[in-house]
Parts: C-alpha cells; sequence; structure tokens
C-alpha cells in the first residue's frame, strides 16, 4: 500500500503532511500538480508568490525530512482547454463546433483536464494499491461525508481533530503558509472565476 498526499500547497493539504510528519504516519509521496496557463512559454497558471513557495520553501523542506516530492504537469494547459472545439455538447447542439471559451465556475474542465488527470495518470501507473491524504478538516462535515464515499481516500486532520483554523495556525508555526493567503482566503490558478 502507498500513502500519497494530494497536495495543493493550500493550509489544510499542506497541515495534513506536517501531521504525517510529526505522528509517524506512512507517508511516501507528495503529489502536487502546477496547472499551466500556456506550456509553451512556461507561464504557470499559479499564482506567482504560491509557486515559488511551493518550489522554493515547502517542496525543500518537505524532502529535508524525508519526504519524496513530485510536481506533475498536465499534458493541456488553460490555452489548450479555452480553445477546444466542442464536439459532442451535452445538451445544446448549437455549441457544436464551438470553443469551450472561459470557465465556468463550477464546471472547470480545467480543472478536470489540468489537475485531477495528471493525478489519476499518475495513479494507474502505480502498481500498488493507494491511499490519499486529502486535506478536508473536522469542521467540513460535507466534504467530509462526500470523501468518505471513497475506500482509499483518509483525512489525517479529521484523525487528529484538527479544524480550519487549528491546520492554518499549524501552517503558521512551521512557516509553511502559503503567501497566497495575504492576497485571498483561497488559493487556485489566477485566471479562476472563483
Amino acid at each position: 500500500m502507498l500513502h500519497i498526499c494530494s497536495w495543493s500547497g493550500g493550509k489544510d493539504s499542506t497541515a495534513s503532511i506536517i501531521l504525517a510528519h510529526l505522528n509517524n504516519e506512512p507517508l511516501d509521496l507528495i503529489l502536487f500538480v502546477e496547472v499551466m496557463f500556456d506550456k509553451e512559454k512556461n507561464i504557470s497558471g499559479e499564482n506567482q508568490q504560491h509557486i515559488e513557495f511551493i518550489r522554493n520553501k515547502a517542496k525543500p523542506m518537505f524532502e529535508a525530512w524525508g519526504y519524496h516530492v513530485v510536481i506533475l504537469r498536465a499534458d493541456r494547459d488553460y490555452l489548450d482547454v479555452f480553445h477546444r472545439i466542442i464536439e459532442k455538447p451535452r445538451k445544446d447542439m448549437s455549441h457544436r463546433g464551438k470553443k469551450y471559451g472561459f470557465c465556468i465556475s463550477g464546471l472547470c474542465s480545467v480543472k478536470r483536464d489540468c489537475k485531477l488527470k495528471p493525478i489519476h495518470k499518475c495513479y494507474k501507473s502505480l502498481d500498488k494499491p493507494v491511499t490519499q491524504y486529502v486535506g478536508i478538516c473536522k469542521d467540513e462535515p460535507e466534504r467530509l461525508e462526500s470523501m468518505k464515499k471513497s475506500d482509499f481516500k483518509v483525512s489525517l486532520l479529521e484523525k487528529y481533530n484538527y479544524t480550519e483554523a487549528m491546520a492554518r495556525k499549524l501552517c503558521e508555526k512551521y512557516d509553511l503558509l502559503s503567501p497566497s493567503y495575504s492576497l485571498s482566503k483561497r488559493g487556485g490558478c489566477w485566471f479562476c472565476p472563483n
């Protein structure tokens, strides 16, 4: 069994890694997916301060703790998704032949194509079953309930009774709170409508 943390660099997934470290929880791999805006020009879709924090601060610290950290990128970028031609519309056939265009809040095809696909591709390449650590706190009951529909997802934050506020304080204590929190309550791609 492999234990993998899907790491966004946000407070909850970062606190999960810290908790794994402090409590000697098994952790074989930390996966971060960098969403690209334009791969050809090497323009990241991540907030610049956040991706610098990932690469230059958090990743080196986790590696110093003995963890293997991998930064994945999808085959597609934001521009690929934006310019993709609709071939099989779900409902309205008048959309056929048109571009997908801007992401729709709550139905983000960039998340699907540029964030989730690389994670699923990585999992498929592994020859062992996976337990995935996800950053969901004990004070997020709906997300916890949704997580429990999957047999391979575990929240260390729930296990160790951490709220979102406690997760943030833990990250601050270890100087691992992303600077993106000085800009907004949540991280994400800089072009995200959310």
